[in-house]
């Protein structure tokens, strides 16, 4: 199947939808599926406010259409809702042409905790532009729950994967735990308002906090916590050694979807803290963590969890079975390719 992802979300970031859609078309692609990707690298852009990581093409729906006919893809499946997304799915409208989408972000708690905008005026978005989907990728249970209240009822399964050979709990710690007080409580992730991660930081126990990551909040946090340890941002083994060698992980988020560096977590062996708020609270069960709306209570008792336990639990989760999901989710295209009229071809300028 010849597969085009329009994501807003893309190199160089490093996040979770961006790792998702990084080991999804690697996988689709040793399947033998085709795939394209439109994204902001190939447009002028400019940096999104107060997240200048992500860059906001200048590209309107005709610009995305013209690398859609490049490509003649069978199945469309535009994966976030920004600018290249708006495009995408205004072609798709325009030509008839039935495309998928994903809910990785709970966007309207995401932007209340930046801007004052009511949750209700961003849900009002979020309804007019998956409504045409003809199938919402979600990653949990609680998602599905969650969209049907609104009445995006369409919803498909499509949850995350490990890489099992780099998270694996027999890995030796990260060289800089080696003489640090006891027990170490981690944090992998953005370091941004929307992350909560001041929430961890408050918290008063015996031991060391150490943040894995990047973001604006950063500086501020550092000035703030002088006794946690930031490594900054950490990739491959080293990323992996950090998870390894924590006595827990603590994940204060409350707007995630999903939480892939929980699974991370759990595959190497180390027991996870968080709220009981849905991404978190549809993944761990008991003996492989804690939930509790005092997140200090959570990883008091995350501690006493069996590691062995956490490391089964995260190894239900693979990059294989999560790419399975997704191509079910296109079962309805049909075996032919697009109508001749849509498969003009142009010449994209790279």
């Amino acid at each position: 199947m010849k597969i085009l992802i329009v994501s807003d979300a893309w190199e160089p970031q490093v996040n979770g939808v961006v790792r998702t859609l990084q080991a999804t078309i690697a996988e689709l692609r040793q399947a033998g599926h085709e795939v394209a990707v439109v994204s902001p690298d190939l447009f002028r852009s400019i940096p999104c406010p107060s997240y200048p990581e992500i860059r906001l093409a200048l590209a309107g729906w005709r610009k995305v259409g013209r690398h859609i006919r490049a490509f003649a893809p069978q199945a469309i499946h535009i994966s976030t809702e920004g600018p290249l997304g708006l495009a995408a799915r205004r072609w798709c409208l325009k030509h008839g042409f039935p495309f998928t989408t994903a809910y990785h972000t709970r966007f309207p708690e995401y932007v209340a905790a930046r801007l004052p905008i009511s949750p209700k005026v961003v849900w009002r978005f979020i309804r007019w532009f998956h409504r045409p989907a003809r199938h919402i990728m979600v990653a949990t249970r609680s998602l599905v729950r969650e969209l049907a209240e609104q009445g995006l009822e369409q919803t498909m399964m499509w949850e995350r994967g490990v890489d099992h050979d780099l998270f694996r709990p027999d890995r030796a710690a990260h060289p800089s735990y080696a003489g640090l007080p006891r027990p170490i409580q981690l944090y992998v992730g953005r370091v941004a308002v929307e992350k909560n991660v001041g929430a961890f930081l408050d918290i008063d126990r015996p031991g060391t906090k150490v943040i894995v990551g990047d973001g604006p909040a950063l500086a501020a946090l550092k000035a703030q916590h002088p006794g946690a340890l930031f490594l900054g941002k950490l990739g491959g083994e080293a990323l992996a050694a950090a998870y390894a060698g924590a006595d827990v992980f603590v994940f204060p988020s409350r707007t995630d979807t999903f939480g892939l560096v929980v699974i991370e977590a759990l595959s190497c062996g180390t027991p996870v803290a968080a709220f009981p708020v849905p991404g978190p609270g549809d993944i761990i069960r008991d003996g492989a963590g804690a939930l509790d709306e005092d997140l200090g209570r959570a990883i008091d008792t995350a501690l006493t969890c069996d590691r062995a336990d956490a490391a089964a639990l995260g190894a239900r989760y693979s990059w294989m079975s999560c790419t399975g999901q997704f191509v079910q989710a296109l079962s309805f295209v049909p075996a032919g390719q697009m109508p001749e009229s849509k498969l003009e071809t142009v010449r994209v300028a790279a």
